[in-house]
């Protein structure tokens, strides 16, 4: 392994604490994650006027996937962008690319996903300890990128409350889809004063198993096999951080961290891309003991992300990208009935793209932010209100090695505001609703790029021009909860005035190469995105075990409201339902999730088939010395059904070449200590 961390690192580590504690273990039950979302409310409040969900703990560990937007799809308002098995990220609300904003514990993940579907995420679900997300423009603290919601994923490589002991957790799984070997090991050890994190993790899997029969062409060879092509991929990483702890509460911590992937496109067949992404990360949080001031918060990280596309193992186009981001909150102490934060947020970032396929120019962003957020309590609930805003400076810094790109720069403003109030009508019952508006500055290949992009098999051109992306957003929720069952119904529209969209030009362009390639530029149209998010837990059954239905559904609609024609790459209509039964150390669990058929596309594109994908899953949790063991099964896909993302892009440029992956059993075990 070529890593920051050699094998011995874990062991290594552990033996020098010197802190001379005693192993702890874990209780028999599950651990159950506290109702605090971070992301969606700097206070830590429990009560939310925005949609956000938590998923950790063992909810996590069963619908984890080898990439983010695998992991969160058929989560109310999240899809994927169905990339394959390697490289797809979260679609929330219809909203994908840069109008998702991925976080990792609050500071932004550099890395270059946003610009090309074939770009995976430096990060992998199997090393995290839980995921948050947040839909709808109530993330504005977080930018105008957004704008459709936040994904932040959540680790403690940074020890924010002292460690007792020595704690940690093993996972190791095996599954037969595409043959795959995963592992992870975590270990933490501590006292009153310090804290050490070590972490390492492992992905191993071959071409991912599908219930068609496909071709692949490897040099003059083509083999027919029931096999996405060229969806293999190896990964693995791994973590040191550690902490001192201040008086009151407070923490400085720090953490170096490693990720590397080496895995196929699947839109070509010999084209695969290694990523190596390195974070190194400073947080702190200081307690005042009085005064207007409770607390100040402050983090930094810097990133070198890069990776290399090869061609039948030649080295081809190479793409680099380093950041610095930082990020420091204000907490000021209740004044009466209203608390909350300001803060600053800032963001320098250096693109860089060489080789053949380089469609964008270097590029440098800077980004600098001041916001604020403020909870009103009141008797019948309480008000919320945040605000934004940044000043965004994009350059292009054009390339040496080719003519086509021409340099300048782009200065914006952007301010963004939201108003929400959260109504609690009953004791079971809660009303809440968000107004927003929020603007976003266009990204570096928006504005610049000028080249053929082999993802979307498109001459893509930007448009210096652009302005700024200026959109308005209603968010209204009804929430029940009695016991242990719960229901929540949402709505939202979003209205955008002058929406980024790539879009056809109509006519085909040469390449350097003498290749016509079908020209797409960007262009600002107004629409509207509109949907309803259902989601509940029903207690059927409770007689010494209990028995739920968890049910889910979520619709929406993207519309280009000049001409009236459905915007491309929405997800259909979708419903799920899953019965979820335990008694004593058992826990069992069968369900399906169903997409109608989505035939509003635009003219010219293919319509996509509706499907339902059946599941299930047991589990059986025991004690193993002083270890707390959980076994699991889980069955993807029983059925073997075929079925293909409406969201991917490759369900138009290269159809039925990735459907989604076949039947698969994965056999695994989570010990913590």
């Amino acid at each position: 392994m070529n890593t920051l961390f050699p094998r011995s690192a874990m062991s290594a580590a552990v033996a020098c604490l010197g802190l001379g504690a005693h192993a702890q273990s874990q209780p028999d039950s599950p651990a159950v994650l506290p109702q605090v979302t971070v992301t969606g409310n700097p206070l830590g409040a429990t009560d939310l006027a925005v949609p956000a969900e938590r998923y950790g703990g063992t909810g996590l560990l069963l619908r984890s996937q080898s990439t983010l937007g695998e992991t969160l799809n058929h989560t109310p308002g999240v899809s994927s962008t169905g990339f394959g098995p390697n490289a797809s990220r979260p679609v929330i609300r219809g909203l994908d690319g840069d109008r998702i904003r991925i976080l990792n514990n609050g500071g932004a993940s550099v890395d270059a996903s946003g610009l090309s579907f074939d770009h995976a995420v430096p990060l992998d679900p199997i090393a995290v300890d839980s995921i948050e997300v947040l839909r709808g423009p109530g993330a504005l603290l977080y930018g105008g990128s957004a704008v459709g919601g936040v994904v932040n994923v959540i680790d403690n490589r940074i020890p924010r409350a002292p460690v007792q002991g020595l704690t940690g957790r093993l996972d190791a799984s095996y599954a037969t889809g595409a043959r795959e070997k995963a592992g992870a090991a975590m270990v933490e050890g501590g006292n009153e004063r310090f804290a050490l994190h070590v972490d390492a993790f492992g992905r191993d899997a071959r071409d991912v198993r599908v219930p068609v029969t496909l071709p692949c062409t490897r040099g003059d060879e083509t083999r027919l096999a029931r096999r996405v092509c060229n969806s293999a991929a190896e990964s693995h990483g791994g973590a040191l951080g550690g902490s001192v702890f201040l008086d009151r509460g407070g923490y400085l911590g720090a953490s170096v961290a490693s990720f590397r992937k080496d895995y196929g496109t699947v839109a070509e067949d010999e084209v695969t891309i290694d990523m190596k992404s390195d974070r190194y990360a400073l947080e702190g949080l200081w307690r005042a003991a009085g005064g207007p001031v409770d607390s100040i918060k402050a983090q930094f990280g810097h990133t070198d992300y890069r990776h290399t596309e090869f061609d039948a193992g030649e080295a081809g186009t190479l793409f680099r990208n380093r950041g610095n981001d930082w990020r420091i909150e204000l907490r000021h102490r209740p004044l009466g009935p209203l608390e909350g934060v300001a803060g600053l947020q800032g963001e320098h970032t250096r693109f860089a793209a060489d080789g053949e396929e380089a469609f964008a120019p270097y590029s440098r962003t800077r980004q600098q932010a001041l916001f604020v957020y403020e909870e009103l309590a009141t008797g019948w609930g309480k008000l919320t209100f945040g605000g934004r805003t940044e000043s965004v400076r994009v350059e292009s810094l054009g390339n040496p090695e080719v003519d086509r790109f021409a340099t300048g720069g782009r200065r914006f403003r952007a301010n963004s505001y939201a108003l929400g109030a959260l109504w609690q009508l009953a004791p079971a019952w809660q009303l809440s609703g968000n107004l927003a508006h929020t603007e976003r500055a266009p990204r570096d290949y928006e504005l610049f790029a000028n080249g053929p992009h082999v993802a979307t098999g498109a001459y893509e051109l930007g448009d210096a021009t652009l302005d700024k992306e200026r959109s308005d957003n209603l968010d209204l929720g009804l929430q029940w909860k009695q016991g242990p069952s719960s229901a929540r119904l949402g709505a939202f529209v979003t209205r955008f005035r002058n929406y980024i969209s790539l879009e056809s030009t109509g006519a085909e362009v040469e390449t350097e190469e003498g290749e016509f390639l079908p020209g797409f530029a960007y262009r600002q149209v107004p629409a509207r995105f509109q949907g309803l998010e259902a989601d509940g837990t029903a207690r059927l059954l409770e007689r010494g075990h209990t028995l739920d239905l968890e049910w889910r559904g979520d619709l929406v609609r993207a519309t280009h409201r000049g001409t009236g024609e459905p915007l491309p790459r929405i997800p259909p209509a979708r419903a799920g339902a899953t019965l979820v039964g335990a008694r004593g150390p058992w826990s069992a669990r069968v369900g399906f999730d169903a997409a109608a058929r989505q035939d509003r596309v635009p003219e010219g594109e293919r319509e996509t088939g509706g499907y339902t994908l059946w599941h299930a899953a047991l589990t059986y949790r025991t004690k193993a010395g002083l270890a707390d063991a959980l076994w699991y099964a889980r069955l993807d896909n029983a059925t073997d059904k075929l079925a293909y993302s409406a969201t991917s892009i490759l369900t138009q440029t290269a159809p039925g070449r990735s459907p989604l992956a076949g039947r698969s059993l994965r056999l695994g075990v989570q010990a913590n200590f």
